[in-house]
């Protein structure tokens, strides 16, 4: 399964743009469109093939009212995405997967809650599970949560009420096993997505 995302134009509403013209509205009427980040709109798709042939079908309006395209492909890598220009690469055998992961473009990921909210929760869990030794509730065999592996989703993936927010891409080239930390600002996360030399280059 291959997941494409679309990240609308800062200037533009993604989904009402797409949804509210008819060709690209048949497009997608398949799919189950999702939104990981701010502004965005994401399908599964059957294979690689099938989203780099999904994105030649909405070509007309990915040239004017997307920022990027980005393309999760499992077989390819777990933990990066790939941009247009690698998918299509790949699916031609014009690259090999294994060669793809040179050049990088790193997104920063801003999630709406800030620090400090995040902070104020851990802080009342903190005093929670204090009050709760002190007073002789807590239960040392209380049942955990464990996530499958399996559950997991594409890195940024994760579909929020108020979803992550990708800013200033930095690119970098990969030396090594190695991939140069993300520097542009402070963030909460960062994504990773495979270019060609081309887009590299750009």
């Amino acid at each position: 399964m291959a997941r494409v995302c679309l990240v609308g134009d800062e200037d533009i509403h993604l989904q009402y743009e797409l949804l509210s013209r008819e060709t690209a509205r048949n497009a997608l009427a398949a799919y189950d469109l999702r939104e990981p980040f701010e502004n965005s709109v994401a399908v599964e798709t059957v294979s690689l093939g099938a989203a780099v042939s999904l994105l030649n079908d909405l070509n007309w309006y990915l040239i004017r009212f997307v920022e990027d395209v980005l393309i999760y492909e499992p077989s390819v890598s777990e933990d990066e995405w790939l941009s247009r220009g690698v998918a299509a690469a790949i699916r031609d055998d014009q690259l090999a997967p294994e060669e793809s992961g040179r050049f990088l473009k790193i997104y920063g990921l801003e999630y709406p809650e800030t620090a400090t909210e995040a902070a104020e929760v851990t802080e009342e869990s903190t005093e929670s599970d204090s009050s709760r030794k002190h007073d002789g509730s807590g239960d040392d065999n209380e049942e955990t949560t464990v996530v499958d592996s399996a559950e997991q989703d594409a890195p940024g993936y994760d579909e929020l009420p108020e979803p992550p927010r990708l800013v200033e891409p930095m690119l970098v080239t990969r030396t090594g096993e190695s991939v140069p930390a993300y520097d542009l600002r402070p963030v909460d996360e960062t994504l990773t997505v495979r270019v060609t030399s081309d887009e590299f280059g750009a």
